[in-house]
């Protein structure tokens, strides 16, 4: 799966949010756009289930061929699961961004930031500018 699936939300900062199995909880990736840019991703450094992120918190980091950058939290939560396979293989983030790329899971402290993101029309806009 590719491009600005629109049942997701987005943050400006390249993010992806969509609903978990459980209440309150999401799942928080980078999107196809953002993987792309990136190039070859190497490495993903991400928190202890536990932790706990205000909004657009920095949560971990991303290693790829060209940069490094930061994760951003999109909202305020607390970490439940992490993609451990990451550990092992990197470039799923590359290969299924939407899928077995995904990066954390958390438990949302506010729903209402859920309605501070983008959705995938105003995501679109902003990659395309």
């Amino acid at each position: 799966m590719s491009g600005i699936p629109e049942v997701l939300k987005y943050t400006e900062e390249h993010e992806y949010v969509r609903s978990a199995d459980s209440e309150n909880e999401i799942v928080v990736g980078i999107t196809d756009y953002a993987q792309g840019e990136l190039g070859d991703v190497v490495y993903v450094e991400l928190p202890a289930v536990g932790d706990s992120f205000e909004r657009m918190e920095v949560f971990g980091t991303i290693e790829a061929v060209k940069a490094v950058s930061d994760l951003y939290s999109p909202v305020s939560g607390e970490v439940v699961a992490v993609n451990e396979a990451l550990e092992e293989d990197p470039a799923l983030v590359n290969s299924d961004p939407y899928g077995e790329g995904w990066m954390v899971r958390l438990r949302v402290q506010d729903l209402t930031d859920l309605d501070e993101l983008l959705d995938a029309e105003a995501y679109r806009a902003i990659v395309e500018e």
